[in-house]
């Protein structure tokens, strides 16, 4: 008797783990928009020219001359093909991967050297433009691997709910 007993709380604990992955997958999915609401929010005080800033003539001083529009362009397409290669290699290899904010720092950065390059106004749309595609394509891998993740988690339960038993390994 003690083992019907024995196998029904291990299948119920399995169940209860397997729910909570879900629950973190879905917790988890929200991270590429919410990645993209950060974005957009930093796009608009560089549209109204980071106004809470100081002038770039003040940093310069301090800094010196910022590299010219032409060099933080070349970074800027560089890095916007990087990431996305890099995305869509994580989404064919199936890796969790949590690197959404990391690419709202890297594009601020454009935005900020442009800012301090005074050429924030004449490249502003080609920043926009490549946050906009890279964030859309992170946002669209990490759904994508947690819809994944979701869709076998439930697989599972319905197998242990059915079985009692641990579902079968792959």
């Amino acid at each position: 008797m003690t083992d019907i007993s024995e196998v029904r709380d291990s299948a119920e604990i399995l169940r209860q783990e397997l729910m909570k992955e879900i629950s973190r997958l879905n917790r988890f999915s929200h991270r590429g928009v919410l990645a993209l609401a950060l974005f957009l929010v930093i796009s608009m005080f560089a549209w109204w020219g980071f106004f809470f800033l100081p002038s770039p003539d003040t940093v310069t001083a301090v800094l010196g001359r910022p590299p010219s529009a032409r060099i933080i362009s070349i970074a800027l397409l560089l890095y916007t093909f990087s990431a996305i290669i890099l995305s869509l290699s994580r989404m064919t290899a199936g890796i969790e991967h949590r690197s959404s904010f990391s690419h709202v720092g890297y594009l601020t950065a454009f935005f900020l050297f442009y800012y301090f390059g005074k050429a924030l106004e004449d490249n502003y749309w080609a920043v926009f433009g490549s946050g906009v595609t890279i964030l859309g394509v992170e946002s669209y891998r990490i759904w994508t691997y947690c819809a994944e993740g979701i869709a076998k988690n439930q697989e599972d339960i319905e197998y242990v709910t059915r079985t009692g038993r641990p579902p079968p390994q792959e």
